[in-house]
């Protein structure tokens, strides 16, 4: 809503400065924001992704992983510029944002672990192709105070909501894995290279491609007891980003850090507590991140099952997980579901 004083209509100049107010306010809601640290407010690591049974690689063979992952979340941050207008005096503007999505992904996961041994581990080289679904709302309510110089004081005042959703492919990302196994110990490094040739436009605030190289290493454990049932699993890791070219943003380095307490209690069945952090340790850059180099935090906690069971003469692992995020600063707050399923394809018969 827009208004003003009608007295205004007998001063021209005065109305001429309003007409400034309002115009400049529309410009300002037409440009797309963003509030979240990290471009897009996303990564090429899906956090929650690697908790229960982190540490151990599979033994060789060919292995298809289902991942199917709904997000919902949103954010709100309060944006204030103060912007020196040439012969028209000091313009303020107050915008209040609010940031909604909503997110399905289907993640499938082709693997193969190597027959031979490498550095005395298990390697595992793979491919991730993601697809899926986003939508997102930006809301915003703005205002805006123009002070002239003989003192006068005009207001204006506006709202508006944009909308974007998309339905495509994603950036695929390159895999490999190393890992070990000792008694009740299991640990792993990795590696995932995302490759920027998915769904993406920069004038869309939802996209499914990233539109940068990335890259994120990480390692990982897992310490189970077969006989008492026990398990602890942690997986910590850095993902460095490459810049945007099509928005100079250079989203900063980020730090993850996920975990699992399961207590199994048969091969088939397990229950637990899973979570994760999230710390971006620089900031953001280049000329696109208009808003400063903003560091995102977010933590994230909620139970997990695991369940197996044969389907024919196929083995399926499954799991199910819901993540509850708190205590976020600069990036969206929501609920996370994962639904996991891994099948053994060509598998050596045991």
């Amino acid at each position: 809503m827009t208004y003003f004083n009608a007295g205004f209509l007998h001063r021209p100049k005065q109305l001429i400065a309003l007409m400034a107010v309002n115009s400049m306010l529309l410009f300002l809601l037409m440009v797309p924001p963003s509030v979240e640290a990290a471009e897009d407010a996303k990564g090429i690591y899906l956090l929650g992704f690697s908790t229960t049974l982190a540490g151990i690689v599979p033994p060789p063979g060919t292995y298809l992983v289902s991942v199917k992952y709904g997000y919902t979340g949103d954010a709100t941050g309060n944006v204030a510029n103060s912007i020196g207008l040439e012969n028209l005096g000091n313009l303020d503007v107050q915008a209040d944002l609010t940031v909604d999505a909503d997110i399905f992904i289907e993640l499938p996961v082709v693997m193969s672990v190597l027959p031979r041994k490498v550095l005395g581990g298990n390697l595992a080289l793979g491919a991730i192709f993601p697809v899926g679904y986003q939508d997102i709302s930006v809301g915003v309510d703005a205002l805006v105070n123009l002070t002239l110089p003989n003192g006068t004081s005009l207001t204006a005042q506006n709202s508006l909501t944009l909308n974007d959703d998309t339905l495509g492919f994603g950036d695929p990302l390159a895999l490999a894995m190393l890992g070990w196994h000792r008694d009740n110990w299991h640990w792993k490094i990795q590696g995932l290279l995302n490759i920027p040739i998915g769904q993406y436009d920069a004038d869309d605030i939802a996209n499914m491609g990233f539109n940068r190289w990335a890259f994120d290493a990480s390692a990982a454990f897992t310490w189970l007891d077969p006989l008492k049932g026990h398990e602890v699993s942690a997986t910590a890791g850095f993902t460095f980003n490459g810049e945007n070219p099509d928005t100079d943003y250079k989203t900063g380095t980020e730090f993850h850090v996920e975990w699992a307490l399961m207590q199994h209690f048969s091969k088939a069945f397990a229950l637990g507590l899973a979570g994760y952090h999230y710390h971006q340790v620089t900031g953001d850059s280049g000329a696109g991140a208009r808003l400063g180099p903003f560091e995102g935090i977010v933590t994230a906690l909620g139970p997990n099952i695991n369940y197996n069971f044969q389907l024919r003469d196929i083995p399926v692992a499954t799991t199910l997980r819901w993540l509850h995020e708190f205590d976020a600063k600069n990036r969206l707050e929501g609920d996370a579901v994962f639904l996991t399923a891994t099948i053994p394809l060509g598998a050596p018969r045991q």
